[in-house]
């Protein structure tokens, strides 16, 4: 915690100010003199990452729904048009688009660090369960502006996961005529998506208020786990961690200009290039690769419904990982077997990505040959459900069990001494 104030105004106007909004306290309270443990490496500079490329999509996607029209028969025109006819048009559609793909790299490496660094354990739980209502709020603000540019993998993208609602059982298919604004994919369903989507970067924005607020309470974690306990243990944020997070900034988006500039349309399908036709369905239709691992998820169940519950427990399941994890040590660094298993995890995660992109009968590797010539061997169906059940199991049995059985190495007694050899650099033994 930041503790006593040491904003002091300098002027008239800051003083008059500040006595009746201290805002430009807060903002020095929070973003300036807020004490933050010495040891932070880099990937802990993608929180501000992520607050910029928030930032970033909003004021794109602003000047994009400037010159777009959201009608079935105008959509991929008006999307064309932006490309083509409207002022550094394809500069803001391709930032938008790429920055999508960009602030789930960001993010997905932000929560691989949490479970690393167990960010989501005491005191820290409020923080990881709004980080996890950001995620949700982002899977569907992507989702829906995956539809918008209407061409064929929109339209079938749409078509597939609005129907997913079906399964549920009693309100499914009211939930789905909903959805739809109808009995069918047309007008006022683009109407509706594109409604949602200009409104969640805002809900976005107001739960990232609040996730900044509940890390600011009991501050930030850090590589090994242990808490501060004196001000030896801390630096000011500013210069430190704003010129480090400047400096990370700077190197990701040389990555986001590389795909915006030289490789605009890699992370995209080809087939939204075609204009959306209900008459004819793609061979393969597939997501955007951020959501390949919960896609494969959902084939891995043959039951519709299952596959449903299974696909949004792997969310849900996040919600609840503060009390999964039995362990009092937060870092892996000093819990070698967990680390293991988490190495694992992330292998399972990789794995059902590219099960997820490719057809549930496409073989991973061939074990022979049928009466008719035909190779048979292990399907992408099977590969996803054995890496679905590691899924499953990694926070529901491993977790929990490790806490219970692992011997964690001796810690360092400070962050300090982690650092530097401070004063105190007894090791703490592993509770």
């Amino acid at each position: 915690m930041s503790g006593q104030s040491t904003y002091e105004p300098k002027s008239g106007f800051t003083r008059w100010l500040d006595s009746r909004l201290p805002l430009v306290r807060l903002m020095h309270d929070s973003f300036v003199d807020f004490p933050t443990p010495k040891n932070l490496n880099y990937w802990y500079t993608f929180g501000g990452i992520l607050t910029i490329f928030l930032v970033l999509q909003i004021v794109t996607g602003v000047i994009l729904a400037m010159h777009y029209t959201p009608h079935v028969d105008y959509a991929f025109d008006s999307v064309q048009r932006i490309m083509r006819d409207v002022n550094y048009g394809w500069l803001m559609r391709y930032m938008h688009a790429n920055g999508a793909s960009m602030f789930f790299l960001a993010v997905y490496i932000h929560m691989f660090r949490g479970l690393y660094y167990g960010s989501y354990k005491a005191p820290r739980e409020i923080l990881w369960i709004l980080g996890v209502v950001i995620f949700l709020l982002m899977m569907a603000t992507a989702f829906l502006g995956y539809t918008l540019p209407w061409g064929q993998m929109s339209f079938w993208g749409a078509t597939v996961i609005t129907n997913l609602f079906s399964a549920i059982p009693l309100v499914g298919e009211s939930i789905t005529t909903w959805l739809w604004g109808g009995y069918s994919i047309e007008n006022p369903t683009l109407q509706r998506f594109f409604s949602l989507h200009y409104l969640l970067p805002f809900a976005i924005f107001g739960v990232v208020v609040l996730h900044i607020w509940a890390l600011h309470v009991p501050g930030n974690n850090n590589p090994t786990g242990v808490s501060v306990k004196s001000k030896a243990d801390t630096v000011p944020f500013h210069p430190y961690y704003t010129v480090k997070d400047s400096f990370a900034t700077v190197i990701f988006f040389i990555l986001f200009a590389t795909f915006v500039f030289f490789l605009p349309d890699s992370l995209g399908h080809t087939d939204n290039y075609i204009e959306a036709n209900p008459m004819v369905t793609p061979t393969h239709i597939v997501p955007e690769w951020y959501f390949l691992p919960f896609y494969a998820i959902l084939r891995a169940v043959p039951d519709k419904l299952g596959g449903v519950a299974l696909m949004f427990g792997s969310i849900a399941v996040l919600f609840i990982l503060p009390w999964l994890d039995t362990s009092k040590v937060r870092s892996m660094r000093y819990r070698p077997i967990a680390r293991w298993f988490l190495f694992l995890f992330a292998l399972a995660c990789f794995g059902l990505g590219y099960a997820g992109a490719k057809s549930p009968d496409d073989l991973l590797f061939v074990t022979g040959v049928d009466a008719d010539g035909l190779a048979v061997g292990f399907t992408m169906v099977w590969f996803a459900r054995i890496l679905t059940a590691y899924y499953f199991a990694y926070f529901l049995i491993i977790l929990p069990l490790l806490g219970l059985v692992e011997n964690p190495k001796p810690r360092p007694a400070s962050i300090d001494a982690s650092v530097g050899g401070g004063a105190s650099a007894a090791p703490q033994a592993a509770e």
